[in-house]
């Protein structure tokens, strides 16, 4: 039969799919095992590509994960657990996360291995979860959301493996990797109709594509409430690991990715973007409505605000109202993007750049100087089969971080650079 991923994602994006969390038992009564059609050699070959693209498939994560903040029922639970409303906070769980993804992909998936023991804890992390948003009424860890999650892990690397110079080495590469994420998707509790890795990586493109048009696009169109906040605090964990991440060029690109109009890279894409504003013009007006270029959001919570834009904008690439806001070190860093996806396309390239990636985990893990800088010597170490800490710090509305910002110290700036 062929696959049909409109009718897949139809029935994703159901009550029903919410209201299914992604376990309804106890962790006694958990049953954790392999699927029946696991292929232990294809699972291999997927983490062997992960491993040759280490760096930029974990930069599609990054950008994943700020694009996962925009689904307000993620948000709600991820706020109330009071795990990653600061930046240490953020910094622990994050880390924690990024040493749980590199364990499914890094060890062999076995009962007794790193990677099983991680998928246990995790899923089991996200039974009490569940059972907590469940009880305060703010939701739960659903089916649903745990799909859209799964997006944010593969989804922008489907969809653009170009925009990260990412290509198949040995026949099969892509339906590997997607493999390993609908094998790690199943481990974690998500049932087989909801999981968007189907059973070939074109398929999970389709899949991609339609959730991306329906909940992805119009979700970062209008961000929810403390999206900017949940989103600052991760980014300047993370850049405490790696240190060339810079919140406002990754929330730029992440909503570049996810085809926000108005996010545009090259003078070829603000050419043709003036040239769909000027198509869907109307009585002369110069203005155009978000909402004739993006389709209304497919789950609640989500504003339906549009934004005008005005085709005179987009003359040039210097007046792009978005690209025109960031700050300087944010279009340094959206140069030097463009710069290591250049020499990432080399074989050299990729070889330095995951040596470096690696090399920042190794100090990272051993040695967080950055850490120690920031949150003193107690505490940083990230041991990732413990839970977080919580703190109490509310997070700030984004209208906060839509204020005109203070000039930073001389010195913060040149350490942005890097």
């Amino acid at each position: 039969m062929d696959f049909n991923a409109a009718k897949f994602v139809d029935n994703l994006l159901s009550s029903e799919a919410y209201e299914q969390p992604s376990d309804p038992g106890k962790v006694e009564d958990l049953d954790f095992k392999l699927p029946e059609w696991f292929d232990e050699k294809k699972f291999n070959q997927g983490r062997r590509f992960y491993n040759d693209f280490a760096y930029m498939i974990t930069a599609s994560m990054i950008y994943g994960l700020v694009a996962v903040f925009s689904i307000p029922t993620i948000l709600n639970v991820l706020v109330d657990s009071r795990r990653s409303s600061c930046v240490y906070t953020a910094y622990k769980r994050y880390y924690s996360t990024l040493k749980h993804f590199k364990s499914w992909l890094e060890h062999e998936l076995k009962p007794g291995s790193v990677s099983w023991r991680s998928m246990y804890i995790v899923r089991c992390r996200h039974i009490h979860a569940g059972r907590a948003a469940r009880m305060k009424g703010i939701g739960t860890v659903s089916q649903r959301d745990m799909a859209l999650t799964m997006f944010g892990i593969i989804g922008f690397l489907h969809l653009k493996p170009d925009k990260f110079t990412v290509k198949q080495l040995k026949k099969g590469d892509w339906d590997a990797y997607n493999h390993c994420w609908k094998t790690i998707g199943h481990m974690l509790g998500l049932e087989e109709r909801y999981n968007i890795c189907q059973n070939t990586a074109e398929e999970t493109r389709q899949v991609c594509q339609i959730l991306q048009d329906r909940v992805y696009t119009p979700s970062l169109t209008n961000v929810p409430e403390y999206f900017e906040h949940m989103s600052y605090v991760m980014l300047n964990g993370v850049k405490l690991i790696v240190s060339a991440v810079e919140m406002s060029s990754v929330i730029y690109v992440t909503k570049y990715l996810a085809d926000v109009p108005g996010y545009i890279y090259t003078e070829q894409e603000r050419i043709d973007f003036q040239r769909k504003l000027k198509k869907h013009q109307q009585n002369g007006i110069e203005e155009v409505s978000s909402n004739v270029l993006v389709q209304e959001c497919a789950i609640q919570g989500i504003s339906n605000t549009p934004r005008m834009f005005n085709i005179r904008d987009y003359d040039r690439m210097e007046d792009v109202p978005a690209y025109k806001q960031l700050p300087f070190v944010g279009k340094y860093k959206l140069a030097i993007n463009a710069v290591v996806i250049a020499l990432h396309d080399t074989y050299i390239g990729r070889v330095i750049i995951n040596y470096y990636f690696k090399w920042s985990l190794f100090v990272a893990n051993y040695l967080p100087y950055l850490a120690f800088y920031n949150f003193g010597l107690k505490n940083v170490y990230v041991n990732m089969f413990k839970e977080s800490p919580t703190d109490n710090t509310p997070p700030k509305p984004n209208s906060e971080y839509y204020k005109p910002q203070p000039p930073q110290p001389w010195y913060k700036v040149m350490l942005s650079f890097w």
